[in-house]
């Protein structure tokens, strides 16, 4: 099951036209939490695109959230996301 909510997460966020874009599934981290005993999955993404450019974090996070909002909670019950443009993902790390 976790692989195909992947896939599915995946595919909705084909419409942000990502460079990279990784999806972990955290779910077993948080066995026995409400959310997972409701069938929700804990999920981490990682997603570079050009979109992003000239977005604040909140408005990045929108644009992922409108992307998948119904997908929650049903399937999604936690999502951590880090959203950046191309040029920030390149950026040297201090």
């Amino acid at each position: 099951m976790s692989q195909a909510r992947i896939d599915l997460i995946r595919e909705r966020l084909q419409a942000l036209a990502p460079a990279e874009l990784d999806i972990r599934d955290e779910s077993h981290l948080h066995a026995g939490h409400a959310g997972a005993a409701a069938g929700g999955g804990h999920f981490r993404l990682r997603i570079v695109s050009s979109r992003f450019a000239g977005l604040n974090r909140l408005a990045r996070h929108r644009l992922v959230y409108d992307r998948l909002a119904d997908l929650m909670p049903s399937q999604i019950h936690a999502l951590a996301i880090q959203a950046l443009t191309p040029e920030e993902d390149s950026a040297p790390t201090p």
